[in-house]
């Protein structure tokens, strides 16, 4: 593997050796600490980010080896108008691994065609944020002992929750999933997550807008922020922040072995009274993340220098959908929280699903009007 850019660049195989690799680190730390010695990885952060960035940065250092840092693009050439193409392909002659977080959806994918070296997506928009579902994973493995036959309810910001697309598509692959989406009409999940992930594998799935109706059901309940930086309206996010909040009362009514999960930060939307909740597992959440960043950074490593040795790494895409791709100047992605028009000469890159839908390359959505189109 050489990019993880969404969650299903790793195979199920590869999700439980990473498990695995984590489960070990935490069990003798001494075996790793000079794994990464003589490393490097650089950190670019396009936004805010406390967890994500820190943990990643405590498990390379961890490893034994080294980060640079850019924790805004305010401090970066960005703000210069430098693009993300070129500042992947230099900073690939800086580091042997990069960890990428962007406000635009894509961008990752932007990096990864044009960086020499390995690059994570630590969360594109709304999109995907395939690092914290290896957190969510872990910690639902620990929690539950396994990822089949569970009924997964998620609930608040479905439609600009990355954390929530990548755990449903990550999910999706193990038998007897089911999935409760709890969230109010405004912020119900994207089509392409549905889509893709649960109705084409015919996995059942419940829409609500009452969590006190559905949290009965629950093997495990993934919470989410309403995200103020994702609303273009002041007016629309105030309406929806508070929509649901998680509290004692609530979680009364919740089965004895449902657990709590949250991508963090949170805002209100569970009550500091649930922490003292044995099912709350939000904390150990964080920990679990920095064990599957060290073990995702030891195989991409690994991976790289396995492909060197072979003479077949090489700078591009890669993967399944790389080999479907096409160029088309007749149609334009609807998304305007895509990558493609904030970057300077990109070819317009497009896709067609299962379904014959064209959909934008770099962030998913579909093409305006993409089933009519011919290209």
């Amino acid at each position: 593997m050489k990019h993880l850019l969404n969650i299903l660049d790793l195979s199920t195989e590869e999700i439980g050796e990473l498990i695995a690799t984590a489960e070990d680190i935490e069990a003798h730390p001494e075996k790793y600490e000079d794994a990464c010695r003589h490393k490097i990885l650089a950190t670019l952060f396009f936004e805010p980010s406390t967890r994500t960035r820190l943990s990643f940065e405590s498990a390379m250092l961890s490893l034994g080896g080294n980060v640079i840092s850019m924790a805004g693009a305010n401090t970066s050439s960005a703000a210069k108008g430098e693009s993300v193409a070129d500042t992947a392909e230099v900073v690939s002659g800086y580091a042997d691994i990069i960890a990428m977080r962007h406000p635009k959806e894509g961008a990752p994918y932007v990096a990864a065609k044009h960086s020499s070296v390995p690059v994570i997506n630590a969360g594109d928009g709304g999109h995907y944020h395939p690092t914290q579902t290896l957190a969510d994973l872990l910690t639902v493995h620990r929690e539950k002992g396994a990822f089949e036959n569970l009924t997964v309810g998620f609930c608040g910001d479905l439609k600009y929750g990355r954390t929530v697309h990548s755990l449903i598509a990550a999910l999706s692959r193990y038998r007897g999933v089911k999935f409760v989406l709890i969230s109010p009409e405004e912020l119900r999940l994207p089509e392409f997550v549905k889509r893709d992930y649960i109705e084409e594998k015919g996995i059942p799935y419940t829409e609500s807008a009452s969590l006190e109706e559905q949290i009965g059901k629950l093997d495990a309940l993934y919470m989410t922020r309403v995200q103020k930086e994702r609303f273009e309206s002041e007016e629309e996010y105030a309406r929806l922040k508070d929509t649901y909040i998680l509290t004692e009362e609530k979680m009364r009514t919740a089965g004895k072995n449902t657990i709590v999960l949250h991508p963090l930060p949170r805002v209100n939307e569970i009550s500091v009274k649930v922490d003292e909740d044995p099912r709350a597992c939000y904390f150990k959440q964080t920990r679990n993340g920095k064990l599957m960043r060290m073990a995702l950074i030891l195989k991409l490593l690994k991976d790289k220098e396995t492909a060197e040795k072979g003479g077949v790494y090489q700078v591009g895409g890669g993967g399944e959908r790389e080999r479907n791709t096409f160029v088309s100047t007749s149609v334009k992605c609807a998304n305007p929280h895509c990558i493609f028009p904030c970057e300077q000469e990109l070819p317009p890159l497009f896709y067609r699903d299962k379904r014959g839908t064209l959909c934008c390359a770099y962030c998913d959505a579909a093409a305006e009007n993409g089933k009519e189109t011919t290209v």
